[in-house]
């Protein structure tokens, strides 16, 4: 089995990525140059715990909005898990699919996890706040789901 997931450490210059979203546009960490980024990596589209993370975010856009911060969440499903997902939650920022793990190990959030005294290979929610010149300012390794705007907001 491979390591722990190992997340990029804030003052870490984000890696550069490009990522598919569900109506076929492209979305590029260099789209957010000058703004801040809350880049979200979360392990399944509709569990309990993601769909409460992003509808905690969808709720409060606006306040994020207000300080700056775009909001882009990342998984390994597929295009069209992200479309069911996002069309019925009516989700107000992009997700992008990454079913190859190429953004998703670039930032180090794919790795060995344990659950219920089984071991396997999958996704450490992560999230990384990304300052406006590309640099991360601050990691959330377990973030708090129903409350994650806040420990955004929080940061600032």
């Amino acid at each position: 089995m491979a390591a722990k997931p190992e997340p990029l450490e804030a003052g870490t210059k984000a890696p550069a990525f490009t990522g598919a979203t569900a109506d076929g546009s492209k979305v590029k960490l260099t789209d957010f140059k000058g703004q801040k980024l809350a880049l979200y990596f979360y392990p399944k589209d509709a569990t309990p715990g993601c769909t409460k993370q992003a509808c905690n975010l969808r709720d409060n856009i606006d306040d994020l909005t207000a300080e700056g911060i775009a909001v882009v969440g990342v998984s390994p499903d597929d295009l069209a898990s992200h479309e069911k997902f996002a069309d019925k939650h009516e989700l107000n920022f992009p997700l992008l699919a990454d079913p190859d793990r190429k953004i998703i190990e670039k930032y180090g959030v794919w790795g060995e996890k344990k659950l219920y005294g089984k071991t396997f290979m999958g996704l450490a929610r992560t999230t990384f706040l990304i300052d406006e010149n590309g640099v991360i300012a601050h990691v959330f390794k377990r973030p708090k789901v129903a409350d994650h705007t806040a420990e955004i907001l929080s940061k600032l």
